[in-house]
């Protein structure tokens, strides 16, 4: 019995997107109808979204890279943005994220954020491993590249338990924004963003108290 899937696929280069489905077309299985729809922009995959809602034929799976120019209103800045959006109107939509960054911060709050059924570092992808991701997200989600495996394995194992603000402080804090800058990205004061750097380097065991050495030994231990 032949199963219709409708896949939106969202990324602004079209050469990596018609591989993606290029692949997905030669790898499906033989009951499988794929009906596949291109976006390059945010402003397109907001439109085809609407359009699959407003004719009752939503979408299965969603493809969606989290580095895309922002939509023209301004209300869409990437990736993660449209994810969100395909969660509230297409709630039974499988998303599966694709992203260039491999930095824990980043993924963590995908995951916390969207819970995505699928999620792929591109450098760690070949098209038997997007194949693979696609048939376990449409069955037996979720399918995690293996940059994103170890990346949430570090965390689990790990015996730190830093919260969100902590792991802001030191993910901005390894994009190179000095401390007195920091408050510009928080809603508590900077006495009170001292005192939380002052708790990781006792946490993280730094014994020369720089920022240096914090940095490294969070990046060692998975946290950046």
């Amino acid at each position: 019995m032949e199963e219709t899937i409708r896949i939106l696929m969202t990324d602004d280069h079209p050469i990596i997107i018609e591989g993606y489905q290029n692949t997905l077309i030669a790898t499906k299985k033989e009951n499988q109808v794929l009906k596949i729809d291109i976006a390059n922009t945010c402003d397109q995959s907001i439109s085809f979204m609407q359009q699959a809602v407003d004719r009752e034929l939503p979408y299965h799976v969603l493809f969606m890279d989290i580095s895309l120019p922002p939509s023209s209103d301004g209300e869409f800045m990437s990736g993660e943005d449209l994810a969100k959006y395909a969660r509230r109107i297409m709630p039974k939509a499988k998303i599966i994220m694709l992203t260039m960054f491999n930095e824990p911060y980043r993924i963590h709050n995908i995951i916390k954020d969207i819970d995505p059924e699928g999620f792929l570092i591109k450098s760690d992808l070949t098209s038997r491993e997007l194949a693979s991701a696609f048939q376990a997200v449409m069955f037996k989600p979720p399918f995690y590249s293996a940059s994103v495996s170890t990346i949430i394995r570090k965390t689990i194992t790990n015996d730190i338990k830093l919260d969100d603000i902590d792991r802001k402080i030191l993910y901005l804090l390894s994009q190179g924004i000095r401390t007195k800058s920091l408050k510009d990205h928080f809603e508590i004061s900077l006495s009170a963003i001292e005192k939380r750097k002052k708790q990781l380097k006792v946490i993280f065991d730094v014994s020369d108290g720089s920022d240096e050495s914090l940095l490294a030994v969070a990046k060692k231990s998975g946290f950046i």
